[in-house]
Formats: structure tokens, sequence, C-alpha cells
């Protein structure tokens, strides 16, 4: 009889996971359509919008914000936010910039590296706000959003770092392709496949998910929550440091306003692709969608000629839709779940038991 009904729990809890799995397909998969309508119906009206110069653009400038949204994913499946992300980029976009403008004979590498580790240490400090000191993610990083902006603008003091100032291997990252891809894209998808991989494969990336379902459950089945969150800001942080490298080398001229206001774009790059933001659930797939979905509208409404505030209004609705459509989901979802921890464990098919087993 035991081992009946704990048979019977182990098939529904791989029925339930399969089921989130599936919804989360449904999820990227309308974003590929909504993608493919997007280029197909823009393309028709200004076939200059599917010439490569076009779709160059729209792939260079989805790269940093997917890459922003790959790190704000960890982040929100354990049911926190990063709103510095943006501050982080900034302050690592104008130190990368004005150590190569200075000193010309640092190697790019290490500039890179330093990057990564300026951002993974202001990833730190919001991860011990709100991991170990327990304050609440939202008041955390709205306050590092300006702290860090801060710093960045006294360490400019005015000052604009231009291209000329920058070496031209630098810049040749931010202009560079292989076979017709742009290389920011490239290291955008590296990194998307490889947070991917972990988060699907690795304990650490499967318990972030625990955390974000349920917190006190998670602290009750041994998984170490302060530390894990930690490790998602501090991870995010470096990914935004990289982001920083990026924005140098993809626009040349750098100060202290660079990325101000991106956070916005970021989270609902997070949102629209499916990323519960009330933890939990979703995929760094789809959020990588959700930016080169949004990227994408922004280039079409231009290529319409459709007014600015427009288009704020359109991504703005798109954002809420996106909302609507997560809560609809996790309340079908949790019923159905629900519906399959009451069935009777009697109802198992012989094919389950040899699944179980």
């Amino acid at each position: 009889m035991t081992a009946t009904a704990t048979a019977g729990e182990t098939v529904r809890g791989r029925g339930g996971r399969r089921l989130v799995d599936r919804v989360a397909r449904v999820r990227e998969l309308g974003i590929v359509v909504a993608l493919a309508v997007l280029f197909g119906v823009t393309g028709a009206v200004n076939p200059s919008f599917l010439s490569y110069a076009s779709l160059r653009d729209i792939l260079l400038n989805s790269a940093i914000i997917a890459l922003l949204a790959v790190g704000q994913t960890l982040v929100v499946i354990t049911r926190n936010v990063d709103l510095s992300v943006s501050s982080v980029v900034g302050l690592a976009a104008f130190g990368g910039a004005l150590v190569l403008a200075d000193n010309p004979g640092v190697p790019i590498p290490v500039v890179i590296a330093g990057c990564v580790l300026l951002g993974a240490v202001c990833g730190a400090v919001n991860g011990l706000l709100v991991g170990a000191a327990k304050v609440p993610a939202l008041v955390a990083t709205l306050g590092t959003l300006y702290a860090f902006r801060g710093i960045d603008y006294a360490w400019a003091g005015g000052r604009q770092v231009n291209a000329a100032d920058m070496p031209e291997g630098f810049l040749a990252l931010g202009t560079s392709a292989v076979l017709g891809v742009p290389l920011l894209a490239l290291v955008a998808l590296v990194v998307l496949l490889v947070v991917g991989w972990m988060l699907r494969n690795l304990r650490s990336g499967r318990e972030l998910y625990a955390i974000g379902s349920n917190p006190e459950a998670a602290v009750l089945a041994g998984i170490r929550v302060r530390r894990r969150i930690v490790a998602a800001f501090v991870a995010n942080g470096a990914l935004a440091g990289l982001a920083g490298v990026m924005w140098a080398a993809r626009f040349g001229t750098v100060d202290a306003t660079v990325a101000t206001g991106k956070e916005l774009d970021v989270i609902a790059a997070v949102v629209v692709g499916g990323v519960a933001i009330f933890g939990g659930s979703g995929t760094v797939y789809g959020a990588a969608l959700g930016a080169l979905l949004l990227s994408s509208i922004t280039s079409a409404l231009a290529v319409l000629r459709v007014d600015a505030l427009a288009q704020m209004a359109i991504n703005g609705a798109l954002l809420i839709a996106a909302i609507a459509l997560d809560r609809v989901l996790a309340l079908r979802v949790a019923a159905a779940l629900r519906r399959a921890k009451e069935r009777p464990p009697n109802r198992i098919t012989p094919s389950d038991h040899s699944e179980a087993r």
C-alpha cells in the first residue's frame, strides 16, 4: 500500500513538472509565432525591414537586453527583482571605457574580466541586502539603483569617453560578425545556452525554482536559501558587468548616463518571455525571446513611422497582457496539479509503475 502510494506521488510529481514545462514551451512557441507574424507583416509593408542591415541592428539591439534578461531571470524565479541592473551596466561601461582610454596598453580581456568582477561585486551588495539582511528586493535594489548611478556620476565627473579614445580592437567587438551574425549576439547566445543548461540540469539551478515556488518549504527541505539568493544576485550583477562592456563596444561613446531606464526594458522582456513575476517558473530562453520580441517591435514601429509615445503605449499594453496571461496560466496549472494530487493511487497504470521504478 505504501509502495503504491509512493509510486503514485512520484508519477504525479513528474506529471506536474511535465505540465509546467509544457506551459513554458507553449509560451515560448507563442513568442516565436508573434515574431514570425511581426516580421511578415512589417516586411510586407516595408521590405527594407527584412534587409540584412535591419536584421543586424535588431540582433545588436536585443543582444544586450537579452543578456540582462538572462541574469534578471535568475533573480526573478527566486521571487525577487533587481532594479539596479541599468546602473551596474552604466558603471561597468564607463569604468571599462575609462581604463581603456587612459591605459591603451591594458589587455582587453583583463578589462572585460574587471568589468564582470565589478558587476559581481555590485550584485553581491544586492544579494547581501536581500538574502542576508532580509531587505525587500524592490526596496534594496531601488536604493542601489541610485547609489550605483551616483558613484558613476562621481567617478565620471562630467567626463565623456569617445570612440576615438578607445582601442580599435575593443570597438571591433561591437561591429564584428561571424558568418554574418554579430559577435555580440553570439556572446549573448552562448551565455543563454550555458545558463539555460545550468538551470535545468544542475541542483543549484533547480533549487532556485524551489525557492521561488515556496521559500518556506525550501528551507524545510534543507536548501540554503540565503546562499542561493546571494548567488543569483551575484550572477545577475556579473552579467550586467559583461553587458556594460558590450554597451561600450557597441556604441563607443560612454558617459555617466549609459543605460538609464533600461531596467524597465529588462523586466518587461522577462515578464513577456513567460517568467512568472511571483517566482518559481519560467526559462531564460523565454526571457531572451521576450527581449528579441520587444526590440523587434520597437524597430518595426519605427519603420512604420509610429509615434514614439504610441510605441511606449504598445509596449505597456503588451506587458500588461503578458502579466494577465501569466496569472491565467498559473491558476490553470495550479488547478490541474490539484486535480492530479487528489487522484486516487489505484488509478495508476502499469506503465506509471515502471516509470516510477
